[in-house]
C-alpha cells in the first residue's frame, strides 16, 4: 500500500475555477469524437471533397440601383428605340454606360438576354396559350439555370412590321433596353431548350456578330430558303448589328422597297417574301464581302434543331443518359439547382462519341416546331394536330425532367405531363 506522509498533503477537491476548463474539455473530447465518426464514414463514399476547391468567390451581383446622374444615350431626345431614328456611334455609346455602370462591366462580354415573344392577343386554338405558356416556362428554366435575363413582348412595337416580322423591332428595342449585354438570342414562341445542360460557346464566335444555324450549301448553292431557320439566332450587341437590322427591316412590309423586295426574294428563292426569306438574302449576297463575313451559319449543333427529326431520338437518347449516369457516379449526385452547370461540365467528356445533330444520341440542344403553329392551329397540311400536340409533350416533358430532376421528381412517360414520381437516391444506379 502507498502512504502518502507528507504533512501538508491533504485530499485534493474541485474548486470553482476548474468547472470551465473540465467542461471544454469535454467539449472538444465531443467535437474529436464527431469528427472522427465523419472522417470514417465517409472514407467508402463515392463523392471525395475538393480540399483544393477556391470556394470563396466574389459577388458577381451588379448593382441594380444605381444610376448615377451623367447624362447618356437615354437622356438624348432625338434618341429612339423604334426602327425610324437610326442609331450611330452605338458602340462608343455602350462603352460609356458600361463605365458609368462598372459593377455590369465585368463579364460583359459573356452577357446574354434571351428575347421571344407571341401575338398581344388569346391563341385561336383552344390548347395554344396552355402550350405557349408551356413553351415559356421551358425558355425561363433555362435561362434560371445559366444564369441569362429574358424578356418575353406579347405587344406589336411596330404596327407594320407584324407576324413574322415583329421579331425585328422587338430584337432592336432589347438591344437599345440592355447595353449591359453582348448578345441578343431570338428564340421563337414555339421552339423550347431540350438540353438543359448545353451552353452556347460564345469564344467560338470571336468575329461574328450574328449566328444562325443552317446548311450553308443550301444557302449558297442551292438557293433554297430552307437551308436556314430564323427561329433562334444570336446577334451581338452593336452596331453592325443595328445596320443589319436596318437593312432586314428594309425588306419587310413597313418599307417602301417591300414590293421590290418581294420580287427580288421570290426570283432568287422561289418563295414569298419573309423574315427566312430576307434573312437567306443577306446572307447570300453578302457572304463574300467584309460584311457577310460577320455572318455565321453554324452547323455544329442544334441552335435550332426541325422537331420531326428529332422527336422520334428522344427515348433512345434518355436510355442513353441514363446509362451513362450508372457508371458516373459523380453525375448522380444530388445538387442545388444554382450549381447545375457544373455537372454539364463533367458530363461534356463522356459525350465526346456522342456526335451532333442528326444520328446523335446527344441531347439536341433546341427543338423548334416549326409547321404546327400551336397558336392559331393552322399547322402545316403534312402534320396533324394530334401530331403536333403529342411531339410537343414529348419534347417539353423530355426537358422538364431535366428541370425536375434537381427537386427530386422525374416524368416516367414523356407522353404524359401531368404524372410525376419522386426519385430515389443516387438515381440511376
Amino acid at each position: 500500500m502507498v502512504v502518502f506522509s507528507h504533512a501538508n498533503w491533504r485530499k485534493p477537491t474541485i474548486r470553482t475555477l476548474d468547472r470551465p476548463s473540465i467542461f471544454l474539455a469535454g467539449a472538444l473530447t465531443a467535437l474529436i469524437i464527431l469528427w472522427a465518426f465523419f472522417f470514417f464514414s465517409t472514407i467508402n463514399s463515392p463523392y471525395k471533397p475538393n480540399t483544393t476547391c477556391n470556394c470563396y468567390q466574389p459577388d458577381p451581383a451588379s448593382n441594380l440601383q444605381f444610376d448615377p446622374p451623367v447624362s447618356t444615350f437615354y437622356d438624348d431626345p432625338s434618341f429612339g428605340y423604334t426602327l425610324n431614328k437610326p442609331i450611330t456611334n452605338w458602340d462608343k455609346k455602350r462603352e460609356i454606360w458600361l463605365t458609368l455602370h462598372p459593377s455590369f462591366k465585368p463579364r460583359s462580354r459573356d452577357r446574354v438576354l434571351v428575347v421571344t415573344g407571341s401575338r398581344s392577343t388569346p391563341c385561336k386554338s383552344p390548347i395554344g396559350d396552355h402550350f405557349l405558356l408551356k413553351f415559356y416556362r421551358n425558355k425561363v428554366d433555362y435561362c434560371r439555370i445559366h444564369g441569362y435575363d429574358i424578356f418575353y413582348n406579347n405587344v406589336l412595337l411596330d404596327r407594320n412590321m407584324p407576324s413574322c416580322w415583329a421579331k425585328i423591332p422587338t430584337v432592336r428595342a432589347a438591344m437599345v433596353a440592355h447595353p449591359e449585354a453582348e448578345w441578343i438570342w431570338w428564340l421563337d414562341e414555339d421552339a423550347a431548350f431540350t438540353d438543359m445542360e448545353f451552353k452556347i460557346p460564345f469564344e467560338k464566335y470571336e468575329g461574328y456578330n450574328f449566328v444562325v444555324h443552317g446548311w450553308p450549301k443550301e444557302v449558297y448553292e442551292k438557293k433554297s430558303w430552307l437551308g436556314l431557320n430564323a427561329g433562334s439566332f444570336l446577334i451581338r450587341n452593336c452596331q453592325w448589328s443595328l445596320d443589319f437590322l436596318d437593312s432586314w427591316a428594309d425588306m419587310g412590309p413597313r418599307s417602301k422597297n417591300y414590293d421590290k423586295w418581294a420580287d427580288v426574294l421570290f426570283n432568287v428563292f422561289h418563295h414569298g417574301s419573309d423574315d427566312q426569306t430576307a434573312l437567306g438574302y443577306l446572307l447570300l449576297k453578302d457572304h463574300q464581302k467584309w460584311y457577310g463575313k460577320k455572318m455565321l451559319i453554324e452547323t455544329g449543333y442544334y441552335l435550332e434543331g426541325y422537331w420531326v427529326v428529332i422527336v422520334d431520338t428522344l427515348k433512345n437518347i434518355t436510355e442513353r443518359y441514363l446509362e451513362m449516369e450508372t457508371s458516373a457516379g459523380m453525375l448522380r449526385r444530388r445538387h442545388a439547382e444554382k450549381v447545375s452547370e457544373r455537372y454539364g461540365v463533367l458530363r461534356e467528356p463522356l459525350l465526346k462519341d456522342a456526335g451532333n445533330e442528326f444520328g446523335s444520341w446527344r441531347r439536341p440542344f433546341v427543338t423548334h416546331f416549326a409547321g404546327c403553329q400551336p397558336c392559331n392551329g393552322k399547322h402545316n397540311p403534312l402534320f396533324t394536330a394530334k401530331g403536333c400536340r403529342d411531339a410537343m409533350n414529348k419534347a417539353l416533358n423530355f426537358a422538364d425532367n431535366q428541370v425536375l430532376r434537381n427537386y427530386g421528381f422525374v416524368h416516367r412517360n414523356l407522353s404524359d405531363p401531368s404524372v410525376v414520381s419522386p426519385l430515389p437516391f443516387d438515381y440511376p444506379a
